[in-house]
């Protein structure tokens, strides 16, 4: 049996292409453009560059960005960066920073649990059943989404970044991670074949503990050992020196948190049409803490974001958001937008499609969180965002990002408010129970 003869790729098609091509002289024009220059540069709309500055109407920090270096950590400095606002004003100082290693240890040995228990559960399915390959292509990577952060929060408390300071592999997590997802795919690897024996729950555990303290041991060393306890003193910024004595992780967040993280609720913006408005949702084997609370997101519309993102920052908060940042983006300049880059107009082709097609269709999903700090508003309504980015000051304004309000509709997914700033209606929503999607659903994309 041959195949229909309009299936091949034929040399007629070949010489037709090339033609209709030659007979453009836009398509030459744009040929011998990008032969020397990045697309990017080509394509880069100066009418837009030009429209947009960096001042906003309401902005709450001018303080120094951190760093999240090569690493997927993102939601954790976000996190974080939400969180020292308030202890930086208790401490009496302009700079602080919580230690991103700290709670970067405790995600990677709380993942390597989440994961090992999600391989027990799926112990009867085949290896390449759809579930326990998507478990398997990434055990332990490094992002997350907000309620995953505040689980570890709640957990392992959080220490300052004295008590546990950056090492090579927390700013550089690639050997790491490779030599960690190779331990964990061994030991699905291994409980898989035990539980085929016929092994019951007690002695899979029993197995998976031993697993985890290897884990363990592979973690320390690459990250140093998470402290129990150490001694926290400071000078402030009027050189007065304090000493709080020696606290453990949950003694210092409790000191320090000043926000109510249990009262925060996740937000995302999903328009396709399998997901409806005002219904919770969650994702199979999302999160990290086994016995957390489950990762639940309530979805709204586009609208319903922007204005609570904006009612936050005018109230004096940050905003955890996450968003799929490499979209019309440009890191030089340190802004966004939707019409960024004139990509239609280099290639005289529409390539952009609506957000709803474009997650059907894994064009995009949510790959970075960041943290709003400013928000330039006109007549009530949002014009453009300013963001605290975690790159470094070398990227941006000084690390400092402008985000059009247009790109904020296309490409930003989720956020994180107060429970109190939502109608009694969506209020109510909450307590619903969640509409449960697959664990390759592009909604429990991990930002990082």
């Amino acid at each position: 049996m041959t195949d229909h003869p309009a299936t091949e790729l034929n040399s007629s098609d070949l010489e037709r292409f090339a033609k209709e091509f030659s007979t453009q002289p836009s398509n030459r024009l744009m040929q011998n453009a990008v032969a020397k220059t990045a697309i990017d540069d080509v394509a880069l709309d100066r009418s837009v560059v030009t429209s947009i500055d960096h001042t906003v109407s309401h902005l709450l920090t001018d303080r120094k960005v951190t760093n999240q270096e090569k690493s997927g950590r993102c939601w954790l400095f976000a996190g974080l960066n939400l969180l020292r606002t308030g202890a930086a004003e208790k401490l009496g100082v302009k700079e602080f920073e919580f230690s991103q290693n700290h709670i970067l240890f405790w995600d990677k040995m709380e993942k390597s649990n989440h994961f090992l228990e999600a391989i027990i559960t799926t112990a009867d399915c085949d290896a390449d059943d759809r579930t326990v390959a998507h478990l398997l292509a990434n055990p332990t990577e490094d992002g997350g989404q907000w309620n995953m952060f505040v689980a570890l929060v709640r957990k392992h408390g959080l220490a300052p970044k004295s008590a546990m300071p950056e090492t090579h592999s927390s700013a550089n997590t690639r050997a790491m991670n490779n030599a960690l997802a190779q331990l964990l795919r061994k030991a699905a690897r291994d409980l898989r074949a035990s539980a085929t024996s016929g092994a019951g729950d007690v002695r899979l555990r029993e197995e998976k503990a031993a697993h985890l303290q290897t884990a363990y041991r592979l973690l320390a060393i690459h990250l140093g050992t998470p402290p129990q306890q150490f001694l926290w003193q400071w000078a402030d910024e009027d050189k007065k020196f304090h000493r709080d004595g020696t606290l453990t992780p949950q003694e210092f967040a409790a000191r320090y948190v000043t926000v109510p993280l249990d009262d925060y609720v996740c937000l995302v913006h999903d328009p396709r049409e399998t997901s409806e408005p005002g219904r919770t949702y969650t994702v199979e084997h999302l999160g990290n803490v086994v016995g957390a609370p489950q990762v639940t997101y309530l979805n709204v519309e586009i609208d319903r974001l922007r204005e609570l993102a904006m009612r936050t920052i005018v109230d004096g908060e940050p905003v955890w958001f996450g968003c799929d940042t490499a979209k019309m983006s440009n890191s030089e300049l340190g802004m966004w937008d939707a019409a960024l880059y004139d990509y239609d107009g280099v290639y005289a082709t529409e390539l952009s499609m609506a957000k709803a097609d474009r997650l059907v269709h894994h064009d995009t999903l949510m790959t970075h969180a960041m943290l709003f700090i400013g928000v330039d508003v006109v007549d009530g309504a949002p014009r453009k965002w300013r963001v605290e980015n975690s790159w470094g000051e070398e990227r941006g304004d000084k690390g400092l990002w402008t985000m059009n309000d247009s790109w904020f509709g296309e490409h930003v997914f989720e956020i994180a408010v107060r429970k109190d700033l939502l109608s009694a209606e969506l209020r109510l929503a909450l307590d619903a129970e969640p509409i449960v999607l697959p664990a390759w659903d592009p909604m429990g994309a991990l930002a990082g």
